[in-house]
C-alpha cells in the first residue's frame, strides 16, 4: 500500500497490455459469450452487445491514469473521494467483497475445465477430487497474487503469447462451425428484445466494471508517463480479448449447445487438442484470478486491518473458496454467473463512475504522500473523515441503480418497464452528476487536492 517514490518507478506502459489481456483469455468470457445467443439473441445481435460492452473497458483505462500521478493503489487513492475512514468502508464492500465475489466466480469456472482434464486422466471427479482441485488452483493462484507486481509483470507476457496460440487454433476450429445467419426458433422483438440487449450489455460490461483497482498495476509507472498511453494499453488489453473470447463463445452457441459449454465446444475441438485448450482455460483464469487476489489484498490491509499482505491474500482465498464450492456443489453455476454479474452492476457502475469523475475534477493531479496521512490533520479527513460527496453520490447512485435492476428480484421501475433493467445507465448518470455537484458545493478550503473547478 506505500508509495512509491519516483526514483522506485520503471516500467513502460506497453507492458500493461499483456497484464490485461492475459488476465481475459478466459472461461468465464467463453461462457458469457454463449450465454448471449442462450438468452435470445442472433448471432449479429451478440456481437454487437460484446462490442458495446466491452467499450466500458476506456472507464478501466482512465482509472488506471491516476496510478502513476499518485504513486499509491486505488485503494489508497481514493481516500480522496470517500475520506480516510469513508474510504475503509468502501474498500471493505467495493475492494474486498466484490473482489472476493469475482475470484470465487473465475476460481469455479477454472475448476470446471479442471474436472474434465482429471477425468480424461481416468480420474472420477468425485466430491473429494473436486474439492482438491479447487484447493490446487487456489493455491497456485494465491501464490502469484502473494508475490505481487513484480512478478505479475514478468510472467503475463508469456502468457498472453501461449494463450494466444491455443486460441488461433480454437478460434480457427469454432468459426469453421458458426452459422453466421443464426437465429432463434422464435427471434425477440419490440420491448423484449430491448430487455435482453441492455441485459447482454451489462452481463458484458460487468467485467471491466469489475476492474475499480486497475491504477493497482499502473502505479509503478514514472509520473510523466503519457496518461494516454496508461489509458490505451490497459483499455486495449482488456477490450481485444475480451470481444475476441466472448465472440469465439456466441460463435460456438450458434453451432452447439452452449447450456454445457465443455460438452458443446469438445464437439467441434480437434480431439487431440482439447486437453490444451482445457489447461490454457485454467491458465487464463489463474492470470485473472491473481489480479483480483492481489488487489483483494490490498483492500483488505486498505481497510484498516494490520496484517501483511500474504495473510490478507490468504485470507481472501478462503472466502473465495467457501463461495466456489458453493457454486460447484449446491448452486447451478451458469445461473449463479449471471445473476452475480449483473447484480454487482449495481454497486460497481456507480463506484467507478465516481472514481472517474474525480479524476476529471481534479485533472488527474493527486499528492500521494498527503494520501498517505490517516491523521485528522490529512486533508482528507474531511469530515469525522468521511467525504459527504463521495459518501451521498455513491449511495444516490446505488439506490436509483436498485430500483431499476432486474435480476435477482425486480425493482419497481424495472417492473414499470416491464422488465427493462437500466440499473447500469442510470447508477452511472445519477452517481457521476450527484458526485459533481457536491464536490463543487462542500470543496474544503485550502485543500491542494480538492476538486477543481
Amino acid at each position: 500500500m506505500d508509495y512509491i517514490p519516483e526514483h522506485e518507478r520503471h516500467g513502460h506502459p506497453r507492458q500493461l497490455f499483456s497484464v490485461w489481456a492475459a488476465a481475459n483469455v478466459n472461461y468465464l468470457s467463453l461462457v458469457v459469450g454463449g450465454t448471449l445467443i442462450l438468452m435470445g439473441l442472433t448471432l449479429g445481435q451478440a456481437l454487437v452487445v460484446i462490442v458495446v460492452g466491452n467499450l466500458f473497458w476506456l472507464l478501466t483505462g482512465l482509472l488506471s491514469i491516476s496510478g502513476p500521478a499518485a504513486g499509491t493503489p486505488s485503494e489508497v487513492i481514493t481516500r480522496a473521494i470517500y475520506g480516510i475512514r469513508g474510504n475503509r468502508v468502501n474498500n471493505a464492500v467495493v475492494g474486498w467483497m466484490i473482489s472476493v465475489c469475482y475470484f470465487a466466480l473465475n476460481l469455479a469456472a477454472a475448476a470446471t475445465a479442471a474436472f474434465s482434464l482429471v477425468e480424461k486422466a481416468g480420474l472420477t471427479a468425485s466430491t473429494g477430487v473436486k474439492i482438491v482441485v479447487v484447493l490446487v488452483i487456489a493455491a497456485i493462484t494465491l501464490t502469484i497474487g502473494v508475490y505481487g507486481h513484480g512478478l505479475i509483470m514478468k510472467l503475463y507476457l508469456p502468457i498472453t503469447l501461449a494463450l494466444t496460440a491455443v486460441f488461433a487454433v480454437v478460434a480457427v476450429s469454432v468459426l469453421r462451425h458458426t452459422d453466421f445467419s443464426y437465429a432463434p426458433p422464435a427471434p425477440l422483438r419490440g420491448a423484449e428484445l430491448w430487455t435482453v440487449l441492455v441485459a447482454g450489455v451489462t452481463l458484458i460490461s460487468s467485467a471491466p466494471l469489475s476492474y475499480t483497482t486497475s491504477a493497482d498495476f499502473a502505479r509503478y509507472l514514472p509520473r510523466t508517463t503519457s496518461v494516454k498511453a496508461v489509458l490505451g494499453w490497459t483499455a486495449l488489453g482488456g477490450f481485444v480479448p475480451g470481444v475476441v473470447v466472448c465472440s469465439l463463445g456466441a460463435c460456438a452457441a450458434s453451432a452447439v449447445d452452449m447450456a454445457d459449454p465443455q460438452s458443446g465446444l469438445r464437439k467441434i475441438l480437434p480431439g487431440w487438442f482439447d486437453p490444451l485448450f482445457l489447461l490454457a482455460l485454467i491458465l487464463g483464469t489463474i492470470a485473472l484470478n491473481a489480479l483480483t487476489a492481489y488487489s483483494a489484498g490490498l483492500a483488505l490491509q486498505a481497510v484498516g486491518i494490520r496484517i501483511r499482505r500474504s495473510l490478507s491474500v490468504l485470507a481472501d482465498g478462503t472466502a473465495a473458496v467457501s463461495l466456489t464450492l458453493y457454486a460447484l456443489l449446491v448452486s447451478d453455476f451458469l445461473d449463479t454467473v449471471s445473476n452475480v454479474l449483473q447484480l454487482t452492476v449495481v454497486l460497481l457502475g456507480p463506484a467507478m463512475t465516481i472514481y472517474a469523475t474525480d479524476i476529471w475534477l481534479r485533472h488527474n493531479h493527486y499528492d500521494g504522500p498527503t494520501l498517505m496521512d490517516e491523521t485528522p490533520d490529512s486533508p482528507f479527513w474531511y469530515t469525522a473523515g468521511v467525504n459527504t460527496a463521495g459518501a451521498l453520490a455513491l449511495a444516490g447512485g446505488v439506490a436509483a441503480s436498485a430500483l431499476c435492476v432486474n435480476t435477482l428480484y425486480t425493482g419497481p421501475i424495472a417492473r414499470a418497464l416491464d422488465g427493462l433493467d437500466l440499473a447500469l445507465p442510470v447508477g452511472i448518470v445519477v452517481s457521476g452528476s450527484l458526485y459533481a455537484i457536491l464536490s463543487r458545493r462542500m470543496r474544503p478550503s485550502g485543500s491542494v487536492d480538492a476538486p477543481c473547478g
